[in-house]
């Protein structure tokens, strides 16, 4: 998904290079070129004085980068997600100059963004994570409902729920891959989850969602007066990082592979939170305010701090909470999760797949 976004700012990711970059000598004289050379290859450009920094435009793309020295190499950006290294614009006597084979490399890779735009971006996967399962019951509560006293279970509730919604997610979708962690009351670890949703290959141009499905509880809620209650979505913090493209599975340098590191890390926060947002927007409309909302939060539960696409963790309501419990135990109401999360997903991926897809500047 690293394509669709454009979160960190240029002139931010240009000040990180020009600090923590040593640049790299060119490999060999290259033939000078003016600005007027290079509005012949590259039609449009942007120059910043102040910061140092340009950008060529092409066909709805762009290229970004940072003046140097005479035959030293420099950090490009291509349309804000993919790094290339080439020898470096530099000033002379006031004046823009570029070697042949920097605006070369530039319009290679427009050239290349130009081609993908051809294929369609997609959302190829969903995976459903069921919380809990088999030896580990997760939440637990005995409530009366409806003058019937009931005992409630996390890992049967939201197996109920994963299925419901993988079989309308499958029937909407039929060309999507949409799995499950688990199908049935079985115990699995955290990083079986984690590393199941991992292992699933995708295309450049697709991409994999993955969402937890959870009840919650509180302790000595029988004793208080207001017990806790309402749904809410967790996703993982900004400031934390994960190993996203591993070492050894990158061909380039380390000062490369942690920046695009960063940048598809800053992608995935984003659309989390827009995951987040869809998911959250259904339960209101379906839920609240028989069960109000507890808002989107930050925090960094294993599993989706382990998978590396955009995750999100449901809390769906508290058992131990009277009117939760019975919320999630009447089939009715019940069904209303089903459908919100489902609705939810189908507006993210509608967001997701549509021309020119979701962006954003900070």
């Amino acid at each position: 998904m690293v394509k669709r976004v454009n979160i960190i700012p240029i002139c931010c990711f240009f000040f990180y290079l020009f600090l923590m970059l040593s640049p790299v000598a060119a490999q060999r004289q290259d033939k000078t070129l003016f600005l007027q050379d290079a509005l012949n290859v590259l039609p449009e450009f942007q120059w910043d004085p102040f910061l140092q920094t340009g950008t060529f435009y092409s066909s709805g793309h762009y290229a970004s980068f940072h003046v140097g020295l005479k035959g030293e190499s420099c950090f490009s950006l291509i349309d804000g997600y993919e790094v290339i290294n080439a020898p470096s614009p530099y000033m002379e006597n006031g004046a823009l100059r570029f070697p042949e084979s920097f605006i070369i490399s530039l319009k290679n890779a427009i050239d290349a963004e130009i081609k993908n735009d051809l294929k369609p971006f997609k959302v190829a996967v969903i995976i459903i994570d069921p919380g809990h399962g088999g030896r580990d019951t997760g939440a637990s509560a005995v409530q009366t409902i409806k003058g019937k006293k009931v005992s409630l279970k996390e890992k049967d509730i939201v197996l109920t729920v994963a299925l419901d919604l993988r079989d309308r997610l499958v029937k909407r979708y039929p060309g999507k891959k949409i799995l499950m962690t688990r199908t049935v009351d079985v115990t699995l670890a955290l990083e079986e989850r984690a590393s199941f949703a991992n292992g699933i290959k995708i295309e450049e141009n697709e991409a994999i969602i993955f969402i937890s499905i959870h009840c919650n509880s509180e302790l000595n809620a029988s004793l208080k007066k207001n017990p806790a209650h309402g749904y809410e979505i967790w996703y993982l913090p900004p400031k934390v990082r994960r190993e996203i493209i591993e070492k050894d599975s990158f061909n380039g340098s380390e000062e490369v592979r942690s920046i695009l590191n960063t940048l598809k890390e800053e992608e995935f926060t984003y659309e989390s939170k827009l995951l987040a947002a869809s998911l959250l927007a259904r339960l209101d409309e379906f839920i609240a305010p028989a069960s109000p909302s507890r808002g989107i939060k930050e925090e960094q539960w294993y599993v989706v701090k382990r998978t590396n696409m955009p995750s999100v963790l449901i809390e769906l309501g508290f058992i131990s909470n009277p009117s939760d419990a019975a919320l999630l135990f009447e089939k009715q109401s019940f069904e209303k999760y089903t459908k919100a999360l489902f609705e939810g997903l189908v507006d993210f991926v509608t967001l997701y797949e549509k021309p020119g897809g979701f962006s954003i500047t900070e």
